[in-house]
């Protein structure tokens, strides 16, 4: 039985809101590291990836 790969959002704010979709987990804000990029959600695994031309202020 193979799982579905977590999903991979674009996005152009470094700090963001994740819920899992439809009630799925707790809303955590997570931060995006302007050195890395990008942040995982701790609970669905979801991938937050800032836009190459999103706003650099942070």
């Amino acid at each position: 039985m193979s799982q579905d790969a977590p999903e991979t959002v674009y996005v152009e704010k470094y700090r963001i809101a994740c819920d899992g979709g439809e009630g799925g987990h707790p809303r955590v804000w997570l931060q995006i590291p302007a050195e890395q990029g990008w942040v995982e959600c701790p609970y669905c695994d979801c991938k937050y990836v800032i836009k190459p031309d999103a706003d650099n202020a942070h």
